[in-house]
Order: structure tokens, then sequence, then C-alpha cells
């Protein structure tokens, strides 16, 4: 059991000394960045006028009261209303104060299309937010590229000055031994230990900044980096120059929300059918010979089938359209400067990457070369043959090699993500 527990113990550790990688750090941004949170407002905006439309097809109801007084209202002509008195009969006519109390029924059996083409549009105009969205997210993802690989050439830096300080050290101790002996003079002593300090000083600065670079990516992921060291992301090869970048996503939304509002105004200018009934309670009623009779409030229904038709939409219909084609010629242009621009950054990428391997392939025979001068010169000085000046400008080249094949390394790197990035690869 003790067994178990300290296998266990073992693997959470390793497990919490893991680097962080490049592609943990994106998602982890990705899941942080406030702007995440569009999706799901977006998506519930979408609802609301999809419900919106399709309540076009549920049957509208009206209540509807009113009281009038009116100068004139249908009567009998005098003289058959002299025979109906002669008769006994009075018939005095509609009143002038009128009363109903209403509830109007209407359900549409066709609408032209509206309806259909305004569910088009809500679907349309919610995958444009969601691409513009996805846009920013991936604009995202190049600026953590950035930080991760900003990281990365920083702890080279560090490491590089952290072994240069340790060759100084040595040659140092080297030097302060020849001077105790007579070999060397103090100003030698007195220059390497100068190097040494201000190569400190320089890795305090390194340090410094590589902290502030960690503590910008640790805004961006929401919590702290699991390592003191970023792991190096693999080597890729983009082979393929086919994009697939979301900005693309993005002009296809928005090309999808201009059809839908071309078929918006098209089904503008059809004609409307409905059905209707109407039911109130009032007086005067439908049979008007009994509402001259009687001043009683009675109940009364009509029904039927109405058709309505905007002759106005077809004036405002071509200028409508036209509007729509001058937006549309503006999306072409905008993807053509996109994948223009995109065409370059490529081309760009392309030659960096070609610059970066021909300098990676000679950096090594370089370092190799200024280690073996290096320890030429400490055995040179070693016989008295050169002073520590020579020296130490011999550990400079080395240093300088070393960080360069690093560096190289890392840009290579850097140059071949940002190539997929191009390309969303």
């Amino acid at each position: 059991m003790k067994r178990m527990l300290l296998t266990l113990l073992l693997a959470i550790v390793a497990l919490g000394a893991t680097a962080q990688t490049l592609d943990e750090c994106r998602h982890l941004a990705r899941e942080h960045y406030p702007e995440i949170r569009q999706y799901n407002l977006i998506s519930e905006t979408e609802q609301y006028n999809l419900s919106n439309a399709a309540r076009a097809w549920i049957p509208q109801v009206v209540i509807s009261g009113q009281a009038t007084y009116q100068s004139a209202t249908p009567t009998y002509p005098d003289a058959l209303q002299g025979m109906l008195s002669a008769s006994g009969v009075e018939m005095s006519g509609i009143r002038k104060d009128q009363y109903k109390v209403a509830i109007d029924v209407q359900q549409n059996i066709w609408d032209g299309g509206q309806s259909k083409a305004n569910k088009a549009i809500a679907e349309a105009e919610a995958q444009e937010q969601r691409s513009r969205v996805d846009v920013s997210l991936y604009d995202l993802q190049q600026r953590v590229d950035n930080l991760y690989f900003g990281i990365l050439l920083l702890d080279e830096r560090v490491a590089q000055t952290e072994a240069q300080i340790g060759v100084l050290e040595s040659n140092l101790a080297r030097m302060r031994a020849y001077y105790n002996n007579g070999v060397a003079m103090q100003s030698d002593v007195d220059a390497v230990e100068a190097e040494v300090l201000t190569a400190r000083q320089t890795l305090g600065q390194i340090e410094a900044s590589r902290a502030s670079y960690r503590r910008m990516l640790e805004i961006f992921i929401g919590q702290s980096l699991s390592s003191d060291r970023l792991q190096r992301p693999a080597s890729v090869d983009v082979t393929s120059r086919t994009s697939a970048r979301p900005e693309l996503a993005l002009f296809d939304a928005q090309e999808s929300r201009l059809n839908a509002q071309r078929r918006a105004i098209n089904a503008s200018t059809m004609p409307r059918f409905s059905a209707f009934a109407q039911g109130y309670y009032g007086y005067p009623g439908l049979d008007m010979f009994q509402s001259m009779v009687s001043a009683e409030w009675r109940p009364n229904a009509i029904v039927g089938v109405r058709m309505s038709w905007n002759i106005g939409a077809f004036y405002t219909k071509r200028n409508n359209l036209e509007k729509l084609n001058a937006a549309q010629r503006q999306i072409d242009v905008q993807r053509d400067v996109f994948l223009f621009n995109s065409e370059m950054q490529t081309t760009q990428d392309d030659g960096e990457i070609a610059r970066l391997r021909q300098a990676v392939a000679d950096d090594e025979r370089i370092v190799e070369l200024r280690r073996s001068v290096r320890m030429a010169a400490e055995s040179k000085l070693e016989n008295g043959v050169i002073d520590a000046t020579d020296l130490l400008r011999k550990i400079t080249d080395e240093t300088n090699a070393m960080l360069n094949r690093s560096t190289h390394e890392i840009e290579l790197l850097q140059a071949q993500y940002r190539l997929k990035h191009t390309l969303n690869q």
C-alpha cells in the first residue's frame, strides 16, 4: 500500500513538473478570453429572432372597444315613417351614439415568403457574428504564439548567459591562480572579473524581461505557468498552400446574409393572403333594420379571406437590391485584399524559413569552431602567448555563436508556426 501511495505521489509530482505546451496555452487562452462568451449570447439572440419569425404563423388576436357619436345615421324616408306611424309602428332609425367591443383574429395563409426570409436573415446574421468572434479568437492565437516564442528566446538567452558566466568564472579562478603565481597581472584579473559582473548584470535584465513576458502569458491563459521553462513545440512542415482562414468564412457568412436580405426584398413585393374572423358585441349590429327598431346590444360575427398587396414596395425594390449588390462588391474587394495579403505573407514566411534553415545548418559548425578557438585561447593564455582581453573576446564569440544557434532554431520554429497560422493549416 505504501509503495502504491509513493508511486502515485511521484506521478503527481512528475505531472506537476511538466512544462506548459504551446497547444495548452492556446486552448487556455481561448477559454479564458472574455469574448468566448459571445458565442452563447449570439445563440440566444438567434433563437429569439427565429422564434419571432415563426410567430408570424400564430393567429394574431386583437381585442378592441370603441364608443362613437355620429352626426348622421341611416333613417327611414319621411313618407315611410309616416306610413309606419299611422300603423302604430315606431321606427326611429339608428341612434347616433354607438358602442362596440370586438375581437379580431387573423391567420396568415401565405405571406409571400417573408417569414421564411426573416428566418434566413436571423440565421445568417448569427453566423456572421460567430465568424467575427472566430476571427478575433484566431488573432488571439497569434498573440499567444508571439509571447510563447518570445519566452523561449529569452529562456535560451538566460541559458547561454549562465553558460557564459560559468566559463568566465572558471577563467577568473584560473586567472587569479596565475596572478598568485606571478604569471598574470592584476589588470588581467580585473578585466575577467568585470566581464563576469557585466554578464551577471545582463542575466538580471534578461530574467526581468522573461518574467514580464511570463506574467503577460499567464494573464492570457488565466493561470500560472506550470514550469520554469516552456517546451519547444515540434517542428512543422506546411506543404499545402490552401488557405482555410476564418476570415474567408466571415466573407461567406456576409454573402449569405446579403442573399437572405435579397429574398426578403423580393418577398416584400408579393401579395399576402390571410383568413380572418371578427366578432363583436354592441350597437348597431349587422342587421341594420333590427337596430333601427331596437337599441339593444347584440352579438355579431364576420369571417372571410383577405388579400393585401403593398404596391409601394416596388418603388424602392430596385434601389434596395442595388445597395445589396454594392455591398457584395465590397465583400469581393475585401476578400481579394485579404487573399493578396495572405499570399504576400506566405511568400515572406517561405523565404524566412529557407533562410533560417540554412542559418541553423551553418550554426552547428560555427559553434564547434568558436569553442575550439576559445579552448585554444585558454591554452595560449596559460602559456603566456595572449592576454586576458584576447581570451575574453574568444569567450564572447563562442557565447554569441551559441546564442545565434539557439535563436535561429527558435526563430525557425516561430516562422513555421507563423506560416501555419497564415494558412490555418
